[in-house]
């Protein structure tokens, strides 16, 4: 296995051979840099360390400074660990789009969008206006009745209620790769991905 990190641009179409349009999503990903090569030996556990996206070096904290210096590139953004990676990695390499291939089949890991506090309507898809019994007069959208009699006389852990939805970590995976375009540093894969137009994402081959 191998991955990258990269920013989720925005959705497009493209037409296949056989005519069909195929709705894709558009991700820059990379050049990502190699910052630390763990080891069994002296982490426990072996991995690699990509960084990703260019920040400011007045907003970096001194100690990921040194980091950075001494794998011989400017402050990033982004950290990820990857712990399987196909090939040998030094301190320092650059990953780019050009270990992916169109056919290939990934994972992409993302954010979801965040919608705030919301309803059971919105939030567990409850029948809500179009599907109300009698008795709901000016309750359309209200969850109804929550607990038992006299026993358990508590509502049960896990009970789909209104509250906070999104904003959270979301894996969609076995995409196709379409294309890769490797001058602009992009890759199109098949389908949605979990997030808003800029944020990080995070693809595994």
């Amino acid at each position: 296995m191998s991955g990258i990190i990269g920013k989720k641009v925005g959705m497009t179409s493209i037409f296949d051979e056989a005519g069909k349009n195929i709705p894709c999503t558009v991700i820059e990903a990379g050049p990502c840099v190699v910052t630390h090569v763990k080891s069994v030996d002296t982490d426990g556990y072996a991995a690699i360390q990509l960084a990703y996206d260019e920040q400011k070096e007045k907003n970096t904290p001194a100690p990921l400074k040194g980091h950075f210096q001494k794998a011989g590139t400017t402050p990033k953004r982004k950290l990820v660990e990857f712990t399987t990676f196909e090939g040998q990695k030094t301190l320092g390499d650059t990953v780019t789009v050009e270990i992916f291939a169109a056919g290939d089949f990934v994972d992409v890991v993302g954010t979801s969008k965040g919608k705030g506090f919301q309803g059971v309507v919105k939030r567990h898809g409850f029948g809500g206006v179009g599907m109300q019994t009698h008795g709901q007069h000016n309750r359309l959208r209200a969850p109804g009745s929550l607990g038992a009699s006299s026993w358990p006389s508590r509502v049960f852990k896990g009970m789909r209620m209104a509250g906070q939805t999104g904003n959270a970590r979301v894996k969609v995976q076995n995409l196709e790769v379409v294309k890769v375009f490797a001058e602009q540093n992009l890759l199109v894969v098949k389908g949605s991905i979990p997030g808003a137009k800029g944020s990080f994402v995070i693809v595994d081959k």
